[in-house]
């Protein structure tokens, strides 16, 4: 099994009828509402924590060509606005594909950057989810560890 450096999660459900303890693990990992999308580095907790709240989120290994694309699209600063170059420059990254790459490779973390948003407000996908988003992945669903969520989040940018 290939060592994964960072994951991109979506949560699919929003917040009604959601237990105090799920709220609060999601809170934690910053997706406070419905179809926001978040890139974790790989901790030893991570997974636990996404393990916990599976059957709320949707998660897959990032690669850096998804990271680059929501950064490029999706990525917001603090009153919603894009992200500019010069913000790129001022985090020490050069290009919008450099920082995408340190984020898939799990080196920096998406909340210690500021002055960006931890996560990314996704629109619900354009064709509609093709399976069930009340069941995991292993029951013809899309939450938990989901292996054509890449896909599915290209469709909601």
């Amino acid at each position: 099994m290939k060592m994964t450096n960072a994951y991109l999660v979506v949560r699919i459900k929003g917040q009604a009828d959601c237990p105090y303890w799920a709220t609060h693990t999601m809170m934690l990992l910053k997706l406070d509402k419905k179809y926001r999308a978040t890139i974790l580095p790989a901790k030893e907790n991570t997974l636990g924590m996404l393990k916990k709240v599976q059957h709320y989120v949707s998660w897959v290994e990032l690669d850096s060509e998804l990271a680059k694309e929501l950064i490029d699209k999706k990525a917001r600063k603090s009153g919603y606005q894009k992200i500019t170059a010069e913000d790129l420059k001022e985090l020490g990254f050069a290009s919008s594909a450099e920082l995408a790459t340190a984020l898939s490779e799990g080196k920096v973390n998406l909340s210690k950057l500021k002055p960006l948003k931890p996560w990314f407000a996704l629109a619900p996908p354009r064709t509609g989810f093709k399976r069930s988003t009340k069941k995991l992945y292993g029951q013809k669903g899309i939450l938990g560890s989901n292996k054509e969520l890449g896909t599915i989040v290209r469709n909601m940018i």
